[in-house]
């Protein structure tokens, strides 16, 4: 894509970016993405360090084009995982769930390029000054874990883009060319796409995971958990049992209890659909199939152009 800062950042042809999600986006994703265009991203949320090394080192074999990895900054060993991603010349990092200002500098030092993701124009404002690259401003669809303000992506996209200066990519809520071309219309400049991603082929999911999604229809995904840490869910037997913790007015100690250490492994790993987390974006009830990566690309990048011309023509 011509004149794209996303595209001249990181390197890549399309300004499509496939969200590092826990139990997901392992290797075979993240080099698949990238086979066909896009930046493909290796999850380490869900990885102990010596599995993430095995990640990085696989992708690299399993692709010359660039990759990047994500990590939540509230990592137990984030520094670790740091120390591999600068050994193993890892050329882009996402991070999540913490203050930039903690590493962008050190990545910076290797030539590393930083994304951050964020869900309010504040903490956009306060990663342009720590030095990233690039926001990436995710919305209230989004899966997986959420800002707590509840703030779309159609209202949460304009102001961040007309206030930073560095470019900006949209994520929640996208999942095909027309919804990317209305986050262009709203400033982004690339789109990241978890859901639609998270039940490729390549996913590291479970079947079990991938046909749930498929059937997941409208209003069946909610945000939950917001007084501990926010995050969409499909309404499952799990679910039911947090909405009656806190209908019940319960502590944050029982919520902790009740969600354990690896009910997100259970739902989307082990593939457990009754006491598992099934962690999903809201455009999961527009999934209609299990496809390969590198098709999901192309066909949004095609839907894309097409709409761009119609809109042109209206």
């Amino acid at each position: 894509m011509k004149n794209n800062r996303v595209c001249d950042i990181f390197g890549i042809e399309y300004p499509i970016i496939s969200g590092g999600m826990v139990w997901c986006s392992g290797w075979k994703l993240a080099a698949a993405v990238s086979n066909a265009g896009g930046l493909g991203l290796i999850g380490a949320g869900s990885m102990h360090p010596d599995t993430f090394l095995e990640h990085v080192q696989k992708c690299k074999q399993a692709t010359q084009k660039p990759f990047g990895v994500n990590i939540p900054l509230f990592y137990p060993e984030v520094e670790k995982l740091i120390e591999i991603i600068i050994n193993e010349e890892v050329p882009i990092v996402f991070t999540s769930a913490g203050s930039p200002k903690k590493f962008t500098s050190l990545f910076k030092e290797h030539g590393i390029k930083v994304a951050q993701v964020v869900s309010s124009l504040k903490f956009a404002l306060k990663s342009q000054e720590a030095g990233v690259d690039v926001v990436v401003a995710e919305g209230f669809e989004a899966g997986g874990h959420n800002g707590k303000e509840e703030t779309t992506t159609m209202c949460l996209i304009p102001p961040i883009a007309e206030a930073l200066s560095i470019p900006v990519i949209s994520a929640g809520g996208i999942g095909s060319g027309k919804a990317m071309l209305a986050a262009f219309a709203l400033g982004a400049e690339g789109v990241q796409i978890g859901s639609r991603f998270a039940i490729s082929e390549e996913s590291s999911a479970h079947d079990n995971f991938k046909h749930k999604i498929v059937a997941t229809q409208e209003g069946d995904t909610i945000l939950t958990l917001k007084d501990l840490v926010a995050v969409r869910l499909v309404k499952n037997k799990f679910y039911q049992q947090v909405e009656e913790a806190e209908a019940r007015g319960a502590t944050k100690e029982e919520l902790i209890e009740l969600l354990g250490k690896r009910r997100s492994k259970k739902g989307i790993f082990e593939g457990d659909l009754d006491e598992g987390e099934i962690e999903i974006g809201q455009v999961s009830a527009h999934i209609q199939d299990i496809q390969p990566a590198g098709n999901i690309l192309s066909s949004i990048w095609k839907e894309f152009e097409v709409e761009k011309k119609r809109l042109q023509n209206l």
